[in-house]
């Protein structure tokens, strides 16, 4: 059935009866090429249904969905046309992972981050209501995404709207408890009902016309409903305070009540919340006993669950977490603070260990940051662990609240630089250029494992903001000989000759040696730094490499503007000394999905078209000393 869908249009032309043989079909889909590629598995499959009766409730591409976070899309995609392109998910060039207006008209919206769905679909229900168009708007929203802070700011603006919008609450976690009783549902079914909606108006108006008395027997009887709802709808008080509809909880794999409810929903001139429970993983027992595990998933065999890419090698997450254990030992002030995000940054293990001093706030970065700044403030030493891309998200915090008043807060950056498949929401490539932009931040890059470990300890023994940042992977090996005492703002010096100086941070170290192994070939001497100091910079060993280098390379893993590049060109140009710089950085450019090494290929962040620069680079430098 699946193949003859290309369209919403041919899903409506199904046979309700063949509907959950349908939904069958699709997990079975989506289980063998997320094995194939990697990908979200268990968000997807426990919304095949819902994903079905929206498209049988909605006309898209005219009605809009925006889906929060977006990976749970998969199933809106193959009803919409895109089957053929499973076959390159994630891949670079092909279908991303998330919802892409590029991709379809049946996406209204980009997503990739946390939160923003209402904010997004109220926006789009404004225009449609200015421009006197008449299309649904639906955002669809995970329980844990209720945890951000940005979903309540936009209940808060939509509690104002007089208008239709959808607000579809897939609550998969039981974040949410069950309303009580029989009557509950009753009244989840007559609420929407027009007989029903339309007495209510009337009423309301009949009765406010009433001379002297009108307005406040609506405001009695109003507060009266309230009470009676209060008593057997627990579950939605928070929407209904909000003078927002609530409807349900719902079964999520229902087809026939969602599309009536749905259908039912469009008609009320005002915010409906519809409450879906749904069970993350449905259908692969695997991804149902351990949804967490199988969240985001790198290709796997079916039968066993087992990674196809298991690596043996410990990662920089591995290690990030064996070290801040160990630390926690003998420093009982010491915790930390993740936000949902305990096993993507390795502190499962620290916080089975000390459960006591693990704070996991939900999809809730802005309060993170600040949290641990209290907590600083109070004597303890916070790490705050989180993904690159989604700390940007409390610039604010960290500047004010953490950096403005020199607060001992450690961040540790996990998936810094080029994370590979989930594509340009999830890279992690603007850190050291907002990190860098605030006063009193220190910004450590470590080149391996090792150095990792370190750093960390560094940090934590420090009294300033510390933010360390490492890649997405097997942790680096090499150079574990060259194991300087790490000194506040100091490089590391690897190599030291003269000519061209490669100073590189972070991961790009390991880059870097293969460049500076390449000039060597070429018969041409370098030096080669490891910063380790994004910010401080060490300004005294480059003022002493100037001295006998004439062309300096830059290399990081991080957008050009406002990167270490720009900052030590700039550096440079306040020296008045004559020396080039050749930066290699990301461009200022959005990153799709693809493997990080063609990335770094297509970028120009390999070793090898890195050294090709540095190469053609040297070559005019002798020229201009030649005086040709």
């Amino acid at each position: 059935m699946l193949e003859k869908i290309s369209s919403p249009e041919d899903l409506k032309a199904l046979d309700p009866g063949k509907y959950q043989e349908l939904a069958a079909e699709i997990r079975q889909f989506l289980l063998k090429k997320v094995s194939e590629h990697g990908g979200h598995l268990a968000s997807n499959l426990g919304v095949v249904e819902l994903t079905m009766a929206l498209h049988l409730a909605l006309d898209l591409p005219e009605d809009k969905i925006v889906w929060d976070v977006g990976h749970q899309a998969y199933t809106h995609k193959l009803l919409t046309g895109r089957q053929e392109g499973f076959d390159t998910l994630r891949e670079y060039g092909g279908l991303s992972g998330f919802p892409k207006r590029k991709e379809s008209s049946c996406d209204c919206f980009d997503t990739g981050h946390s939160s923003t769905s209402i904010s997004a679909g109220l926006g789009l229900v404004e225009a449609r209501d200015r421009l006197g168009e008449s299309y649904t708007v639906v955002s669809v929203i995970g329980d844990g995404a209720l945890s951000g802070g940005m979903a309540y700011e936009a209940l808060n603006n939509a509690s104002r709207l007089k208008s239709n919008f959808i607000i579809v609450l897939n609550d998969n976690n039981m974040s949410i408890s069950e309303s009580t009783g029989g009557f509950s549902r009753y009244l989840s079914g007559i609420r929407l009902g027009s007989g029903y909606n339309n007495l209510k108006r009337d009423v309301r108006r009949g009765l406010s016309k009433v001379p002297g008395v009108g307005e406040s027997l609506v405001e009695n009887i109003s507060q009266a409903k309230m009470a009676l709802k209060q008593m057997v709808m627990v579950p939605g008080m928070l929407f209904e305070n909000l003078d927002i509809t609530y409807v349900g909880p719902i079964d999520g794999y229902n087809i026939p009540q969602m599309v009536r409810i749905f259908e039912e929903a469009k008609k009320i001139d005002r915010p409906v919340l519809i409450h879906v429970k749904t069970k993350k993983g449905k259908g692969y027992e695997q991804a149902e006993r351990y949804p967490a595990r199988y969240h985001g998933v790198s290709p796997f065999d079916i039968e066993t669950g087992k990674s196809h890419t298991e690596s043996v090698s410990p990662s920089y997450t591995e290690a990030f977490s064996r070290t801040i254990c160990r630390l926690a030992e003998n420093d009982e002030t010491i915790v930390a603070v993740t936000a949902a995000m305990p096993e993507g940054t390795g502190l499962k293990r620290f916080s089975s260990r000390y459960p006591d001093r693990f704070y996991d706030v939900g999809i809730a970065e802005e309060h993170a940051v600040t949290f641990a700044a209290g907590m600083a403030a109070g004597g303890l030493r916070p790490v705050v662990a989180v993904y690159s891309t989604f700390l940007q998200r409390a610039y604010d915090q960290i500047l004010h609240d953490v950096c403005l008043q020199k607060l001992p807060v450690v961040f540790a950056l996990d998936r810094a630089g080029l994370v590979g498949s989930d594509g340009e929401t999830h890279h992690g490539m603007f850190d050291l250029s907002y990190l860098g932009s605030i006063p009193g931040m220190t910004i450590f890059a470590p080149k391996n494992r090792y150095e990792l470990r370190d750093g960390l300890k560094f940090g934590l023994s420090g009294d300033v903001p510390f933010a360390i940042r490492y890649p997405r992977g097997t942790a680096w090996a090499g150079l574990k000989e060259y194991k300087a005492p790490i000194e506040m703002g100091k490089s590391e010096v690897i190599f030291r000759e003269k000519g061209i100086a490669l100073l590189a941070v972070g991961s790009m170290v390991e880059t870097a040696l293969s460049v500076y192994e390449g000039l060597k070939e070429a018969g041409i001497s370098a030096t080669l730094i490891n910063v380790r100091f994004v910010k401080p910079m060490d300004t005294a060993l480059f003022l002493e490499l100037l001295k006998e280098h004439s062309l300096f390379v830059t290399m990081e893993e991080n957008v050009a503007t406002g990167g270490f590049g720009e900052r030590f060109s700039s550096w440079l140009g306040e020296q008045k000394l004559p020396a080039r710089v050749l930066r290699a950085a990301i461009p200022d450019t959005f990153v799709e999905q693809g493997p990080v090494t063609l990335l770094r290929e297509k970028l120009g962040l390999s070793a090898a078209s890195v050294l090709e620069r540095v190469l053609k680079a040297w070559r005019e430098n002798c020229r201009k000393e030649d005086g040709e």
